[in-house]
């Protein structure tokens, strides 16, 4: 009964992860992009407060966002609001929010193109417990996952350049989840190939 209670409910981890985008798409939605902003950081803390009081941790890339969307989102709720208002094109403004996806993708993809180099690999180090792959494979699914976060950097700056407010928040709750899927899709060929216990099969 302890395992079964201390086992990671995938539900909870959705809700927890996605519960913070899809109120912050409808805080922009009825009460404008800085409630939206203000509503995605305090709910994105109280995601990772629950976290760790049900899990007792908190994964490193979670740690990572949460402190990314407060950093940025402080920023935006600061600086951006005087600079909304002397222009009357809601493209290109309200800026520190909307290059936070850029910033954290390209964080994260450089972070793993030098993992790489080195001939480290923190894919192996944070998802062995889940999936056993040989070194090839790992080496395989951590560049596919570098071309995934550039992909999502160069995709959020076309967005937010180009889209209005509104849009690029609807980019932001649904395109970007979109992208996750389909790279999560073409990582599934990768993990079959290489999967040790296949091999030995």
């Amino acid at each position: 009964m302890d395992k079964l209670n201390n086992d990671e409910n995938p539900l909870r981890k959705q809700i927890l992860e996605l519960g913070p985008l899809i109120l912050f798409f409808i805080g922009n939605y009825f009460l404008g992009i800085l409630w939206g902003t203000g509503i995605l950081v305090i709910a994105t803390v109280v995601s990772i407060s629950i976290s760790w009081l049900v899990d007792k941790k908190i994964p490193m890339m979670a740690s990572f966002g949460c402190a990314a969307v407060v950093f940025f989102g402080l920023l935006t709720l600061i600086f951006d609001r005087d600079a909304a208002l002397q222009t009357n094109s809601e493209i290109g403004v309200f800026l520190f929010i909307k290059i936070k996806p850029t910033v954290v993708s390209l964080i994260i993809g450089v972070g793993l193109i030098i993992a790489d180099f080195l001939g480290y690999n923190p894919l192996k180090s944070i998802m062995s417990s889940g999936i056993k792959l040989s070194s090839k494979g790992w080496k395989s699914l951590t560049r596919l996952w570098i071309l995934m976060f550039v992909s999502m950097a160069l995709a959020n700056e076309m967005a937010w350049r180009n889209l209005t407010t509104d849009d690029w928040v609807s980019f932001k709750a649904f395109g970007i989840p979109v992208l996750s899927i389909i790279f999560a899709i073409l990582s599934i060929p990768v993990i079959r190939k290489y999967n040790l216990e296949d091999i030995k099969n």
